[in-house]
């Protein structure tokens, strides 16, 4: 099994990050759509963090809010980073392997599409999230395609060949409950007769 950030640095390099963008459109925009809302209704600036933010689509997109007034990605792979960089203007892109990363500051608004089941432990992130990044009442949304209801998922480890944590739609919501976080809730996005939906877990510090 290999590292996921090399397999998507791979990704990047021969430009696959834009199908990965282009599939992954749909479910996001209705998860930022949601999110945007309800910082709109605050009307105060907002400070904003993409977790996995491969070449920073998310983070160009939210930076264009009239409230945004810091929008950060982070992601692992180099060549996601290189590529977010060379398309962006006024955001900040870090490296770093979110297994170990410590943020230095705080956000009103936490975002992760795809990305936290190849984690080593999510449960343990979420909790530092909900800890230490989080804003007070400051929201977090995540997006997961990989979950043991979605029967689709179930050979992806092995075709991508990169760990995965197959968890069922319970134990996500439990992982957000135990973290602290307040007001959980699940939908599915994206939702058709071929496809089980993108997993949407949002929380509230």
């Amino acid at each position: 099994m290999r590292k996921a950030t090399d397999v998507f640095g791979e990704w990047a390099e021969i430009g696959k990050d834009i199908g990965m963008q282009e599939g992954h459109a749909l479910s996001v925009d209705e998860m930022i759509m949601f999110a945007l809302a309800e910082r709109s209704e605050i009307n105060k600036n907002f400070s904003f963090l993409d977790l996995g933010c491969g070449n920073g689509w998310v983070v160009r997109d939210v930076a264009q809010h009239s409230l945004c007034n810091k929008a950060v990605g982070i992601d692992g792979a180099t060549q996601m980073i290189a590529n977010a960089q060379s398309r962006g203007s006024n955001e900040e892109y870090i490296h770093a392997d979110l297994n170990f990363f410590q943020s230095k500051n705080t956000y009103d608004l936490i975002h992760s599409m795809e990305v936290l089941y190849y984690l080593e432990n999510p449960a343990e992130v979420i909790k530092q999230i909900s800890d230490s990044w989080l804003n007070q009442d400051g929201r977090l949304i995540i997006g997961i395609d990989l979950y043991y209801e979605n029967t689709d998922s179930h050979t992806w480890q092995e075709k991508v060949g990169t760990p995965m944590l197959m968890l069922k739609e319970a134990e996500w919501i439990q992982i957000f409950k135990m973290a602290g976080l307040r007001e959980v809730t699940s939908w599915r996005s994206n939702q058709h007769k071929d496809w089980a939906g993108t997993l949407v877990l949002t929380g509230k510090k």
